[in-house]
């Protein structure tokens, strides 16, 4: 009996001291949080940028965080930094209309302006639904049709009128269908979060070489903020394509991956 008041005292002060880690972690995220903002509101831009990185290291990221690095880094000229970020935003968060419209503003500044290949309509179609919503609301979704699916089969087989056996069989049916598709993009989305193959180009100017090697004969000149897809690595070097088709490598310590 003493032993099992002891292990209840243990467990609540266990309980207690993770809480008060917890709260102590949220009171000093939300002082940087402030810090950020209020250094932003103020123009000093640097400050802000610190601060938001610091919460990043810290306490992790999320879509608003790059948000406000990329306004932040924007405001300083700093271009490439701005794309990255904004980009990173929206690879947590593709429905944020706010990072795609400032992300073009920033390309405006960029040197580089190349014309991307257009993939068949089926995919952009496909993609453009992907990115509709996260991958946790995808999740959501999903469940949500699926107990809707449980629903509708409990109608089916428990309702004695004809009409609403057929509501619930129909019912039922369309709803395990998008429940399915709401499963699929929610794996898209997983898996283009984790694939971070894509990467933005920090060096002003950099040359692609036809192999890994400062001997690699020249192909042609890039410049900073260009968004490329990284294929390969190898010794330092990275082999890069661009959104029209080119291929071509470089060295990966120009490039940070989104």
């Amino acid at each position: 009996m003493i032993v099992i008041i002891m292990n209840k005292y243990i467990l609540a002060l266990i309980s207690l001291v993770l809480v008060s880690f917890a709260s102590e972690r949220t009171y000093a995220q939300q002082d940087l949080l402030s810090t950020a903002a209020a250094a932003y509101d103020s123009a000093q831009y640097q400050r802000s940028i610190e601060a938001y990185e610091q919460i990043a290291t810290q306490y992790g990221v999320n879509p608003e965080l790059f948000y406000n690095l990329g306004n932040a880094y924007y405001k300083q000229k700093n271009y490439p930094k701005s794309i990255l970020n904004y980009e990173r935003c929206l690879l947590y968060d593709p429905s944020n209309v706010d990072a795609r419209e400032n992300i073009e503003l920033a390309r405006l500044q960029c040197v580089d302006k190349i014309e991307a290949i257009e993939p068949m309509f089926f995919v952009t179609w496909s993609n453009s639904i992907r990115d509709s919503f996260s991958c946790d609301t995808w999740g959501t979704l999903a469940i949500i049709f699926f107990l809707l699916f449980i629903a509708g089969c409990g109608t089916y087989f428990f309702s004695h009128r004809t009409s609403r056996r057929k509501l619930g069989f129909y019912g039922a049916l369309l709803a395990i269908i998008i429940s399915l598709v709401c499963i699929h993009y929610a794996g898209a989305q997983r898996d283009h979060i984790q694939q971070r193959d894509y990467a933005i180009v920090m060096t002003p100017s950099v040359i692609v070489r036809a192999s890994p090697a400062e001997s690699g004969t020249q192909l042609f000149t890039i410049h900073e903020g260009l968004k490329v897809r990284i294929r390969s690595t190898l010794s330092g070097w990275s082999e890069i394509e661009l959104t029209d088709g080119q291929v071509g490598w470089m060295p990966s310590d120009g490039l940070e991956v989104i």
